[in-house]
């Protein structure tokens, strides 16, 4: 009989609550030796920790859209799937922002023109 592996070991609930370990602290830097009055560096392998990313913050606004713009947030999520990256509503919104940022302001305000202007507040219900 097969010895198990680690690998087809099932973990316990607990083992599973149980918060990770803090990863080890890198080893402190040797005092480097001195002979004759100069340093000498001793060969010791040093420690490289992957960097550690930083969470964003995020935040929460909701905006007004005409039917139209509307729809076209839906045509653009059509267009994402056939090509096989399917999109939600927030990432074509930063992806639209960032191509505007990339515009220069000629370009940039030429397309803020073509918008339509809107009655500004929230719509009355049943609008």
């Amino acid at each position: 009989m097969p010895a198990a592996t680690p690998r087809t070991t099932a973990a316990t609930p607990a083992a599973v609550k149980r918060k990770a370990a803090p990863a080890a602290k890198p080893a402190a830097k040797p005092a480097a030796a001195k002979s004759n009055g100069k340093a000498v560096k001793a060969d010791v392998p040093v420690v490289v920790e992957a960097p550690v990313k930083v969470k964003q913050k995020l935040v929460r606004d909701s905006f007004t859209l005409p039917q139209a713009d509307f729809d076209l947030i839906g045509q653009l999520k059509a267009r994402a799937i056939a090509f096989g990256r399917p999109a939600k509503k927030s990432e074509l919104l930063r992806a639209g922002l960032q191509a505007l940022s990339a515009l220069n302001d000629a370009r940039l305000r030429a397309a803020l023109e073509t918008l339509v202007p809107l009655k500004p507040g929230r719509p009355k219900k049943g609008s």
